[in-house]
């Protein structure tokens, strides 16, 4: 099995480490094999990978939800086996797939402020980090309404804003877009690249090819719990061979690309905006070389 690997990101002291993990559940099933991974501060990192090939196992580690069964995984330096999932949850925050399996108190200001409440954070301060989170992701709900009674795009911005309420440098979104509509799918990642604009580092675990070309910087392809390959998004996800070979599908601007190359568009585009201005550079310069080929 080919291995694609490039050197993307500064060298400076990774928020995330992960040295030879291999992890294992019940029954002898081997899921990780061998992981070696740097994920630097500031980064927005696409996790890709058929089903069953190890993404969510992965990132459940750097959380503390799972602990490795073999290997070493550095939390700022930090051993995660010395730390409690709530105090590892103070810099990695994770969002689930389904906000429904994490929505469970009859407020928004109750599921919100849950992990301040629980950290013995001053109500005040809750009060006012709350209306924090909400704000920036673009939910203006009263704070005694029912968490319960959001439209599905709600939820999901409900989910990261409880989240965010913590602060925490490390943002890892499983499959965040399930079950949303490719509007609300793309409201909700502009919220998402805005807290990396702001500084978060974010982790996107998901098989929607079209949301990785667009928003992430660099990406990594697991297969079989192994990583075979890792490298800027435009290396990645232009190398269809790559992607076929793991059964991933390659973004549709980029076959198209791919398509038409031989009329003079890069056939390595991944995303719509550099689609749009190969192809209107193109007519211009036909235009301008024959202006009744038009």
């Amino acid at each position: 099995m080919k291995k694609y690997l490039e050197r993307v990101g500064d060298m400076e002291t990774p928020i995330i480490e992960v040295r030879d993990l291999w992890f294992e559940y019940p029954g002898r099933v081997v899921a990780l094999r061998g992981i070696n991974l740097k994920i630097h501060r500031g980064e927005f990192l696409g996790i890709i990978g058929h089903n069953g090939s190890g993404k969510t196992t992965l990132v459940k580690h750097f959380n503390g939800l799972l602990k490795p069964t073999k290997g070493l995984v550095l939390v700022d330096g930090i051993d995660t086996r010395k730390l409690s999932v709530a105090q590892l949850s103070r810099k990695v925050g994770y969002v689930f797939q389904n906000p429904d399996h994490q929505i469970f108190a009859p407020t928004i200001l109750e599921e919100v402020g849950f992990g301040l409440k629980n950290s013995g954070v001053p109500e005040s301060e809750i009060i006012e980090r709350v209306k924090e989170a909400l704000q920036i992701v673009d939910l203006n709900k009263p704070l005694d309404a029912s968490p319960h009674f959001l439209s599905v795009g709600e939820k999901h911005r409900l989910a990261i804003a409880s989240v965010l309420v913590t602060r925490p440098e490390v943002i890892i979104l499983d499959e965040p877009t399930t079950g949303l509509d490719f509007k609300h799918c793309i409201q909700l990642m502009s919220i998402v690249k805005k807290l990396n604009e702001r500084g978060h580092t974010i982790i996107l675990v998901t098989h929607d090819m079209y949301l990785i070309a667009e928003f992430t910087r660099r990406v990594i392809v697991l297969r079989e719990g192994r990583i075979v390959a890792d490298g800027s998004t435009k290396s990645i996800m232009s190398n269809i061979e790559l992607l076929e070979e793991n059964f991933l599908y390659p973004p549709q601007v980029t076959l198209l690309a791919r398509a038409i190359s031989k009329y003079g568009i890069p056939p390595n585009i991944v995303t719509t905006e550099e689609f749009v201005t190969s192809y209107g550079n193109l007519l211009s310069r036909l235009s301008t070389e024959n202006p009744n080929s038009l």
